[in-house]
């Protein structure tokens, strides 16, 4: 039986899938960061009595932060040793990205009510050497 094209049933075709729309590059683990992204570590302590409300402004922060275009990532860690104790540990894609989250309205309220419930905040920004 030869190959007759004529004969045989159409194919359907399938529904074509629509392009995704690009997404802000995450940092992989373990990986290379992109050349101008600066890391920032922010420790915080907690005011006595003021724990419960300070998690809850930080995951907050944390939720309205990751969605933002020079985000790369964006975590909040509890001590395992010091209660009242968090880590922020932020990466954006540059400075630049990092200077505009400042300006959000969820990084001003979250300054306008930070000195309320912190007795310190140690911030430092890092260079990935590799």
């Amino acid at each position: 039986m030869r190959y007759n094209p004529a004969t045989m049933p159409k194919r359907k075709n399938k529904p074509r899938r629509h392009a995704r729309p690009k997404r802000r590059r995450k940092a992989a683990p373990g990986g290379k960061l992109p050349k101008d992204a600066v890391t920032q570590i922010v420790l915080l302590r907690a005011r006595e009595g003021q724990e419960t409300l300070l998690e809850a402004e930080l995951r907050a922060l944390v939720g309205h932060s990751r969605k933002e275009e020079g985000c790369l990532t964006f975590d909040l860690h509890r001590s395992a040793d010091t209660p009242g104790s968090f880590l922020l540990h932020e990466i954006w894609a540059n400075r630049e990205a990092h200077t505009e989250h400042t300006h959000t309205p969820h990084f001003l309220r979250w300054n306008a009510r930070k000195d309320a419930l912190l007795i310190s905040r140690d911030g430092t920004f890092w260079k990935q050497i590799v």
